[in-house]
Parts: C-alpha cells; structure tokens; sequence
C-alpha cells in the first residue's frame, strides 16, 4: 500500500518504520526540513531501542522515504496517518494546532480519494473536526474527492515501541466504513495473522479508549503509591502487599510498583486532557484530579527523604542521582521525578552528578545554564558511567530503574559516598542487604 505518515516523532515515526518493514510504500512528513534532513542522514532525533536499525533498513530498501514537502506527502499516499503532537494547552486540554494543519493541507493538495487515519492521541470528537477542515478546503476548490477519517490510536510504550506496534494485543480502529475497514485489515495484515487483532467500533469510542486506557494505568500507579506512604507509616513492607495484591487476577502485576511518579509525554498529558474534557461536559473528574495531584505530590518524596536524611542541611552537598529519563529505555525527560529532584536540590544549594544510559545528551540541552561553571563549580555534572556519578558524592538517588542499577556492589557504594545514604525511588534493593552493610537504604513503602 502507499501511505503517507504525517509527524517523525515517537508516534509517527515508529508508525512509518514498521508498516515500511512489511512491504508498504512509506513516505514520512515532517514541516522541520532540518530534522528531515537528519533522518535522511541516519540520524535519529529520538532514542528508541531498534528504531535506528529499522530505519536505516527500509530506507536503504526503497521503502521508507523522508520529505518536508506537504504537498508531494499528500499525493503519495492512499492512506494518510496523522501523527503529529497534541501538547497541553495552558488549561491542561490538548492542543490541536497541529492536526488540523495537517487537515488542513489534505483539503487543500488531495487530488484523489483518501482514507485520514488519525493516529494522534486526540479529544473525542476530533475526527469530526478533522473531517470539517478538509472539507471546508474541498468546498473552496469546488471539490467533491471522497474522503473518510477515522480513529486509530496509538499503544506504544516508549522503550518498547516497536514491539508494541508490532506484536501488540490490539489494534483498535474507529470507523463505520467498510472501505475504511478493508484497507486497515490490508493495512495491518501483516501484523494480524496470529489472531485477529483488529477492533472496529465507533469513532468517538475508539478517541475515548486511548484516554480511558493511559487514565486507567496511571490510576494504578497513583494508588499504588498512595498505599506505599501509608504503608511507611503502618511500619509495612509495600513489597510484600504488593506481591499479595499482585496474586489476584483481577488486579494482576502490571503498574502496581509504588515509585517516585510517573512522567513522559503521555500519562501525564492525556489525564490532564482527559479532565479538561469532563469539566467542559460539566463532569468533573475527581478521580482523575486525585490520580494528578497524587503523582505530583510523589514526586517530591525523594528530596524529602533525602532532606530528612541530613536534617535539612543540603547546602554544599554533592548528590549522585542515578537515571534521569522518566523510565527505562528511553531517553525522555518530559516531566520526569528526576527534574523535579535536581530542581528543588539546585534550590537548596545542593550540586548533582548525574548519569543516565540514553538520556545525557537530553539532559544536557534541558540544562545547559546549570552545567555552566560558577566559582570553578557548576550545579551539574553529567557523568560517564554510574561509578563516575558516585564518587566523592554525600548521597546516592535513584530515579530510574534501568538494568544497569540492578545490581550493585552496596559495600562498595558505602565506600564510594561520603555519608552512606542511598534514596532508592524504584525499591530495586533489599532494605535488610543494604542496611546489613551500613547503607541508610531509603526506597518508597519499604
């Protein structure tokens, strides 16, 4: 099939990578010709395990293609996917500027029949407004082009992105329209041989899911995280209530790890949005404000304990913070605890030396001011390695829990810090290993 992808972002991108790894004619649009001009250099703008290879392989095979051209994107392809950002508006909605630039500019080139596949995660109702706006530009040129938009979110997981789109549980597509149904079953065949995969339902319902579905996740972990602070004061180990809890089916494993909060581009974006719509309806959410405050609240937890640990006294204090994407496996630092950990440290008067597998280069454009040397000392360090990071260091915080940290030597990190603190934000140790040692372990609910 030939189908234009709209957006080279984590969406659009991956999007474009795998339907051009089975066979499809893929071109990607992206309005930065820099970026454009990056990805057809090899460069990735994001990291993505796998991405960079996948890439390079359908490029070099002829079948992904990248180009800053609106109007050759919009021919190219049958089918166009809209896989351009939604960023909060300043009343937490989400802002639709981008789409409908791109409906807009499918009104105004399409010199055929189209199939719109919004693949953004969009309000309720934006596929109505899509379909408007390419209208609208239809009527100005005297056009009657056929045209159907419907729904299909994303479930892609960053670090896992392309395993998500490929081997995914579901594939959940918002249409009433046969056409529609029939070029996404060619569409995503290849991808849907094991079982069917493929969920048709309404357009509105297929919008609703995607948000009812990241809301629904980061409740989990909102409450999860509500019970390990109670659990502290309950002198309980959350570990253990959460392997009881676990056990029971209807409840299950996934997303009950009590942390230091979530962050990244959607969870926190996409229950925001979410609450915004309810108000609009006159329904407000006061579940969903709790699940936002909760997580905001939880992501000071680490500077308090650490704050706790030296009665207060950071000034002068050199932290090691140990991960800084909001989660393994990327390199996004979009609303991540460790921002708002060396944000309140900085206030402090603290100073932080910092590693992180992926997300160095990231940080470093975040930071730039802070890296800066004052008085031959600069309020960030960006360290080589984890060993790096920890030495000649008063305390140890872990923020992300990436492989690497899994393990560690605890008699060796005693020796390393100057004050043997270890403030553990993703409970990977055992509080009684690390305590046996002389380690003042500090993990949430533990």
């Amino acid at each position: 099939m030939n189908i234009t992808v709209f957006g080279s972002g984590y969406v659009g991108l991956v999007a474009a990578a795998c339907l051009a790894d089975v066979g499809h004619s893929v071109m990607c649009m992206d309005t930065n010709p820099e970026r454009i001009h990056r990805l057809n250099n090899g460069h990735m703008p994001i990291y993505e395990p796998g991405l960079k290879e996948l890439v390079a392989a359908n490029t070099a095979a002829g079948r992904l293609i990248f180009t800053s051209d609106t109007q050759a994107a919009v021919n190219a392809g049958d089918m166009l996917f809209i896989a351009v950002g939604t960023p909060p508006d300043e009343d937490g909605s989400a802002d639709l500027q981008y789409v409908l630039q791109v409906a807009d500019s499918i009104g105004r080139y399409m010199q055929a029949p189209k199939i719109i596949v919004n693949k953004s995660t969009v309000p309720v109702g934006t596929a109505d407004k899509v379909t408007a706006v390419v209208y609208e530009q239809l009527k100005k040129r005297g056009s009657s082009l056929h045209f159907e938009v419907c729904s299909n979110p994303e479930f892609m997981k960053e670090g896992c992105a392309i395993e998500d789109f490929t081997r995914g549980p579901r594939i959940i597509v918002g249409t009433q329209s046969d056409w529609v149904k029939n070029a996404m079953q060619e569409c995503y065949g290849p991808y849907n041989r094991n079982r069917d995969k493929l969920m048709f339902m309404g357009v509105r319902a297929a919008e609703l899911t995607k948000y009812a579905a990241n809301a629904m996740l980061a409740t989990k972990i909102s409450f999860m995280n509500e019970m390990a602070n109670l659990a502290e004061h309950l002198q309980v180990d959350i570990e253990e209530v959460r392997q009881g809890i676990g056990s029971d089916p209807r409840i299950g494993y996934h997303f009950i790890y009590p942390g230091c909060g979530y962050g990244g581009s959607c969870f926190p974006k996409d229950v925001r949005a979410l609450c915004r719509t309810a108000e609009q309806l006159d329904q407000p959410s006061q579940l969903l404000r709790a699940v936002e405050a909760v997580n905001e609240r939880q992501k000071t937890v680490l500077f308090e304990k650490l704050s706790n640990a030296f009665n207060g006294d950071l000034a002068g204090k050199t932290i090691a913070i140990w991960g800084l994407a909001f989660k393994p496996g990327t390199d996004d630092m979009r609303e991540a605890p460790s921002r708002v950990l060396m944000e309140a440290l900085w206030q402090t008067g603290a100073n932080v030396q910092a590693y992180d597998p992926k997300a160095m280069d990231e940080c470093r454009r975040l930071y730039s001011a802070q890296l800066q040397s004052t008085h031959n000392q600069s309020k960030l360090r960006l360290c080589e390695n984890k060993a790096d990071a920890v030495k000649n260091a008063d305390a140890l915080v872990i923020c992300t829990e990436w492989k690497e940290f899994r393990a560690v030597d605890l008699k060796w990190l005693k020796k390393e810090l100057r004050f043997p603190v270890v403030v553990d934000g993703r409970n990977l140790y055992e509080p009684e290993n690390a305590n046996r040692v002389g380690v003042a372990y500090l993990g949430v609910g533990r």
